[in-house]
């Protein structure tokens, strides 16, 4: 169990830095934004829009932080429910991004020329965020963690590739 215990907490502290690279490599906010754009409340997601004039893959970074804390404190004591109803969130936030994408309110600070791919990684990081709900339907608490360190995988690639440095 101590193992575990070691687990979530780099997995919350890996979370608590993709949010803040992310936020600052995406938005190109000023300092004051950034804090608020990083508060963990279900609620910034509107506030960060604002903020950062629409772009839709900046509301869908700070919705996937809030729900990465939840589905981390869900695997951690596996609650399939709790997990699944933390998912839930996520719910029509693809979609958004890949339409900002075609108008052009979503850019990548870095490889910007690679943004098909970016669209790919997105669309397969969310094709395992289906597994993992999947999993969390069914209570599969080994299923549930190997499919979180999957999608923090998937994060810091993503982050690797696209965030500016």
């Amino acid at each position: 169990m101590n193992r575990m215990y070691k687990l979530i907490s780099i997995i919350f502290t890996v979370i608590a830095a993709s949010a803040i690279v992310t936020l600052s490599a995406f938005g190109g906010s000023a300092p004051d934004e950034k804090h608020h754009a990083g508060e963990h409340q279900y609620g910034a997601m509107s506030q960060s829009a604002h903020e950062h004039g629409g772009n839709p893959l900046i509301e869908e970074m700070v919705a996937l932080d809030a729900v990465f804390r939840d589905v981390v404190s869900g695997v951690a004591v596996n609650d399939g429910h709790r997990v699944h109803m933390a998912l839930e969130k996520m719910h029509g936030t693809m979609e958004k991004t890949h339409e900002g994408v075609k108008h052009g309110s979503v850019t990548l600070k870095k490889n910007a020329n690679r943004m098909s791919e970016f669209v790919d990684q997105d669309k397969q990081f969310h094709g395992k965020l289906e597994e993992l709900a999947k999993a969390a339907h069914k209570n599969d608490g080994s299923a549930m963690l190997s499919l979180t360190k999957d999608l923090l995988d998937r994060c810091v690639k993503c982050h690797r590739d696209f965030r500016k440095e």
